[in-house]
C-alpha cells in the first residue's frame, strides 16, 4: 500500500482528443488523487495541446504535458521521458482511450506492494456506447452490459474484495493498466526503444524484464477497473519483428534494455 499522493499517473496518448477528454474527466472525479498526472504524448497535433491547456485548471492535481515530434510510433521514448520526469515513488500507467472507475487511483494505491508490480484489467465498450458517452456522466455499466454494448463483464465491476493471483505469466500483460515502483523501472532501464509499433513491445517486454529482476506481478480482478473505448484496429505489420525481440528477451532472461530511460535520467540530472 502507498499513499495516493506518492503516485505519478501516466496517460499515453496520440491524437485521441475526445477519448482524452473523457479519460481526464474520469480522473477529475477520483476518490483519491495522485501526486501528478503526466500526459505522455507521442506527437499529437495542436488540438490535444489545446484540450490539455483548457482542462488543466479544473483537474485536482498538477498536470504535465510531455510531447515530442510525430516521427511514427515512438511511444516507448515518451514513456521513458515520463519516467525520468516523474516525481512519485510509484507509477500507474494507462492510455487515453480508457476511462477509469472512480476508485481507480485508490485501488492502485492499496494494491501497491514492494517486490511486485500490478496488472489490472479492462472491459470493452462497443462503438455505439463509446460514441454516446458524455463528459461528466458516469458509465451505466449494468445497462450497457444488458444491452450487449459492454463486454468483459468479469473485468467491469468492482468487487467487495479483489481477486489476486501472483505469477510471472505472459498472458494478460497490457500496458493500459499497469503499476510499478519507480525504482524497479529504473533498475530495468525503463522501456526498450528498439521496439517499433503498438501492441507488444512496450508492454510484454517490460513486464518480462521486471519478472527477470525478481518482481512477479499481482494479476488483479475486481479492483482498478478501466473501461476501454472502441477504436479501429491499427496495422500490425511490425509484430514478427517485435515477437522475435521479445523471444530473445525471454531466452536470455534480460533485465536491462540497452536503449532505455538512462539517457533521459542522466540528462535531467545534468540539467
Amino acid at each position: 500500500m502507498i499513499p495516493s499522493n506518492q503516485i505519478s499517473l501516466v496517460i499515453s496518448t496520440y491524437n485521441h482528443v475526445r477519448p482524452l477528454e473523457l479519460c481526464l474527466d474520469g480522473f477529475r472525479r477520483q476518490s483519491a488523487q495522485p501526486m501528478e498526472i503526466i500526459i505522455a504524448d507521442d506527437g499529437s497535433a495542436s488540438p490535444t495541446r489545446d484540450l490539455i491547456a483548457r482542462l488543466t485548471p479544473s483537474l485536482p492535481c498538477p498536470v504535465h504535458h510531455l510531447w515530442h515530434e510525430d516521427k511514427g510510433f515512438r511511444k516507448n521514448i515518451i514513456l521513458n521521458r515520463s519516467l525520468a520526469a516523474a516525481k512519485g515513488r510509484y507509477l500507474v500507467l494507462t492510455d487515453a482511450d480508457c476511462i477509469p472507475h472512480p476508485r481507480f487511483v485508490e485501488d492502485h494505491a492499496s494494491l501497491a506492494q514492494p517486490g511486485f508490480w500490478v496488472q489490472g484489467r479492462r472491459s470493452y465498450l462497443d462503438a455505439a456506447a463509446s460514441a454516446s458517452l458524455k463528459v461528466g456522466e458516469s458509465i451505466p455499466t449494468f445497462r450497457l452490459l444488458l444491452s450487449g454494448q459492454l463486454t468483459g463483464a468479469a473485468k467491469a465491476f468492482r468487487l467487495p474484495f479483489p481477486v489476486i493471483r501472483c505469477d510471472t505469466a505472459q498472458r494478460g500483460i497490457i500496458g493500459c493498466n499497469m503499476a510499478m515502483w519507480r525504482d524497479d523501472l529504473l533498475a530495468v532501464n525503463g522501456w526498450d526503444e528498439e521496439y517499433e509499433g503498438w501492441g507488444l513491445g512496450e508492454d510484454s517486454d517490460i513486464g518480462s524484464r521486471l519478472y527477470h529482476l525478481g518482481r512477479p506481478r499481482k494479476f488483479v480482478y475486481g479492483r482498478a477497473i478501466l473501461y476501454h473505448l472502441h477504436h479501429p484496429i491499427l496495422g500490425r505489420d511490425h509484430l514478427p519483428k517485435s515477437q522475435a525481440r521479445l523471444a530473445e528477451t525471454l531466452r536470455t532472461k534480460k533485465i536491462r534494455c540497452l536503449r532505455g530511460v538512462n539517457q533521459y535520467v542522466e540528462s535531467n540530472q545534468a540539467g
